[in-house]
């Protein structure tokens, strides 16, 4: 199976969920004026909102309805299926970074609250940390989600692999001076679980960061399809999923793990 992803990495508003909102309907406007297949959209980190966690009591999605609202309009419009990026999500009393996932046929098929909680943006001051995996299938294929800081953690990227999915999509809010730090990470992930990446970054300035875009598409063997620059653009590749299984037959990494010496 073969997909067309598309990753809008865009300029997300400060603390303006109405302008970014309008921002994404112009990139998907862009998207069907092109006249180019696509079957899977790609969002960045928190693009409702930005990093304005002092304001999320104002500005925050309840129950993610805003955000699923839009999401069922995009996978009508370009019978694709959306891989929200994160939104700050209100519920059960607390806020969530959570990702919400609707299939081409506008369905939900799952969410991702981020678990690794970023101490150097006081993500632990004003969110909650989720305790679940993002994992989905989509087509009867098994994808997984992760969001930002999640990919410095490799054994809970591993987890997803070892639980069958294929491609691995990161919505982030991945600022400078680490722009090395994301590339070679996402690189990483990739080889190490035999996966497609497929990340989206954000760019312009926020709450006294300037984020650093550099969205990818990364393939099993480590080899980049496609990188975006330092502004909003949108960024395209096909990924052909049956590259999965080959690269995983030719090298057995996971047959010959040996989890009874690893200690975690």
């Amino acid at each position: 199976m073969k997909w067309n992803v598309a990753l809008l990495q865009m300029d997300v508003a400060f603390g303006q969920p109405g302008k970014n909102v309008e921002t994404v309907q112009r990139m998907v406007r862009q998207l069907s004026e092109s006249g180019e297949k696509t079957d899977v959209i790609l969002l960045p980190e928190l693009w409702d909102t930005g990093y304005d966690l002092d304001r999320l009591s104002e500005i925050a999605d309840q129950n993610g309805e805003r955000a699923t609202a839009l999401f069922k309009e995009m996978a009508s419009q370009l019978n694709a299926h959306v891989i929200g990026g994160s939104v700050a999500d209100q519920r059960e009393g607390c806020s969530f970074n959570t990702t919400y996932v609707v299939d081409r046929q506008g369905t939900v098929a799952g969410t991702y609250s981020k678990a690794h909680l970023f101490r150097l943006m006081q993500e632990e001051k004003h969110f909650a940390a989720g305790d679940s995996p993002g994992l989905y299938l989509l087509e009867n294929q098994i994808v997984a989600s992760v969001i930002c800081y999640d990919i410095r953690f490799p054994e809970w990227v591993r987890l997803h692999a070892l639980e069958g999915a294929r491609v691995l999509f990161v919505s982030a809010q991945w600022p400078h001076p680490r722009l090395n730090h994301w590339r070679q990470l996402l690189i990483s992930r990739a080889i190490e679980n035999q996966m497609y990446v497929v990340a989206c970054n954000c760019v312009g300035e926020g709450g006294g960061s300037t984020f650093c875009g550099h969205s990818m598409v990364v393939n099993p063997w480590g080899e980049i399809l496609a990188e975006g620059m330092q502004q909003e653009e949108i960024i395209r590749a096909e990924i052909d999923l049956s590259l999965v299984d080959e690269v995983r037959k030719r090298i057995p990494v996971t047959v010959d793990r040996r989890p009874d010496l690893y200690r975690l």
